[in-house]
């Protein structure tokens, strides 16, 4: 049996979370998350995860469950989204997928079934350890571009993580990961018909403009109590990947003023959504929706309900 899905992304603060919630209250549905920061546990002012005010009545799954010193990878979240996606529909409701990570949303709606690949510590450690010298993360993604360029487009070069991951795969197992991306879609995608919807602003000022207002709000509600805890602990890569806290590092370290740190905060916002917008416009299905189109949010879920019916083949 096919499974429908309808899916929300888009970039930060574009309203994703607000239109998967009354997409939730239309369909009977629940939300599962595609948010690959929203994931950790204690990290939930910078990654923007919805309040239990706007959740509402509606389950959401996938967020706040992985503890931050752990790693957590796509072929991971493909595993767990689409159980929690068989749960949902056992149930009689709609799964809404809604996030802005473009790799997790791909790789679930396209079934993409992951090569089991061992880790080696001693590598690792030793990557991690060379990434942090003054050159080292330069050098190493300079490699990862020579090595697998495809890899090296889809990650930002500051990104430790994956930077360390997709070298840790070349040297362990001779494939690329963009090689084993390939080898690995063999299943057919149970999902089907998808409505994947795309949130976005036709002027980009209005986008930047909300991501300013969303880092403002996120001050007023302790980010920075929150990032200075947060940047405090020990073995924890994955908070400075994070946007939100690894530009407060400078001003902590008595390196920048507040105010210069939260514009570098607004800068890097801004760079991320612009990163997510070249991802989702490679996206085949995706139909997009554009705020300035709408007058209020009433309009905007009306339009979108209209979409989804017309692609599940309803009246």
């Amino acid at each position: 049996m096919s499974i429908p899905l309808i899916v929300v992304a888009g970039p930060t603060a574009s309203g994703k979370t607000s239109l998967a919630i009354a997409l939730a209250k239309h369909y009977n549905g629940e939300v599962v998350s595609a948010d690959s920061m929203q994931i950790y546990k204690g990290m939930t002012i910078a990654t923007a995860k919805p309040t239990k005010l706007e959740m509402g009545d509606i389950p959401h799954h996938l967020i706040d469950f992985v503890q931050p010193e752990q790693e957590y990878s796509v072929a991971e979240y493909v595993q767990d989204a689409s159980r929690v996606i068989a749960d949902i529909i056992s149930r009689g409701k709609q799964p809404i997928v809604a996030g802005g990570t473009g790799l997790y949303i791909r790789s679930l709606i396209t079934n993409t079934q992951f090569e089991e690949i061992e880790t080696d510590e001693r590598l690792r450690s030793a990557l991690y350890e060379y990434a942090k010298t003054p050159e080292g993360l330069e050098e190493m993604y300079q490699y990862l571009s020579e090595i697998d360029p495809q890899s090296a487009d889809r990650i930002h070069k500051n990104n430790i993580i994956r930077v360390v991951r997709a070298i840790e795969v070349y040297r362990l197992t001779g494939k690329t990961m963009t090689q084993m991306q390939a080898e690995s879609r063999m299943q057919q995608s149970p999902y089907g018909p998808i409505a994947f919807l795309g949130m976005d602003c036709h002027d980009r000022s209005v986008l930047y403009d909300r991501i300013n207002t969303r880092v403002d709000v996120m001050m007023q509600n302790g980010l920075l109590e929150e990032a200075k805890e947060v940047l405090s602990r020990e073995n924890m890569p994955t908070a400075y990947q994070a946007i939100g806290y690894k530009e407060l590092a400078d001003y902590f370290m008595g390196k920048q003023s507040l105010e210069e740190a939260l514009e570098h905060l607004r800068q890097s916002s801004r760079r991320y959504a612009k990163r997510q917008l070249t991802w989702f416009r490679k996206e085949e299905g995706i139909q997009w929706l554009y705020r300035e189109d709408y007058s209020d949010e009433k309009m905007l879920v009306a339009e979108a309900v209209g979409r989804i019916d017309s692609i599940f083949g309803r009246k």
